[in-house]
């Protein structure tokens, strides 16, 4: 965290954060910390990265106010098309 509040002075606009436990295992965001980030940072706009699986997970994110999703597992699996995806 300290990393970021140095960045925050900077003006730090994007974060792209990846959940390493999560990447690339389908299982669904992990919503916690992305709303701990946006607590603590909510000038940020906040890239999701890991776990995600469903169009249901990227309409989570969404209320939740992250502003993007890596989502190349789950198109690779064919879990939902590239269109789905920006219609969420």
């Amino acid at each position: 965290m300290d990393l970021l509040n140095y960045y925050q002075t900077v003006n730090l606009r994007h974060l792209l954060c990846t959940d390493i436990d999560r990447d690339g295992t389908l299982s669904g965001p992990n919503t916690a910390l992305y709303q701990q980030l946006l607590q603590l940072f909510p000038k940020i706009q906040l890239q999701a990265s890991g776990g995600i699986s469903s169009l249901a997970d990227l309409q989570l994110l969404r209320t939740e106010q992250v502003h993007g999703a890596v989502i190349g597992r789950a198109l690779y699996e064919g879990k939902f098309t590239f269109k789905e995806a920006l219609q969420c």
